[in-house]
């Protein structure tokens, strides 16, 4: 069960062509520093291959953690090649987290 001070980010986008493994590779090492930063809870992302859209939902403890992660130096200048090169569209919502279930395991 989580906590009402928990917030999501959910971000969707479209990705252009021709940046794929720049793209892969980036967006690794995104999620692997993000996974080190104060108020980190969990990131799920997915992508459809052939209409390229895609999203990633990322937990944080609160919206100040939430906040920090969007400022981190390596992530700016991420999302600065995104908006450039790799993203035909995007949008970002962060949304507090009210309640939190599912099955044993998850």
């Amino acid at each position: 069960m989580t906590h009402a001070a928990q917030v999501v980010v959910i971000f969707t986008s479209l990705l252009t062509r021709g940046h794929d493994a720049e793209y892969e590779s980036m967006a690794q090492q995104m999620e692997e520093l993000a996974r080190k930063q104060d108020g980190f809870i969990s990131v799920d992302s997915v992508r459809d291959a052939h209409t390229r859209q895609g999203i990633t939902v990322s937990h944080w403890r609160d919206e100040a953690s939430a906040g920090a992660w969007k400022q981190v130096s390596e992530h700016l200048v991420a999302q600065q090649l995104g908006r450039e090169r790799w993203y035909e569209s995007y949008e970002v919502v962060v949304a507090a987290v009210t309640r939190s279930y599912g099955s044993p395991g998850r």
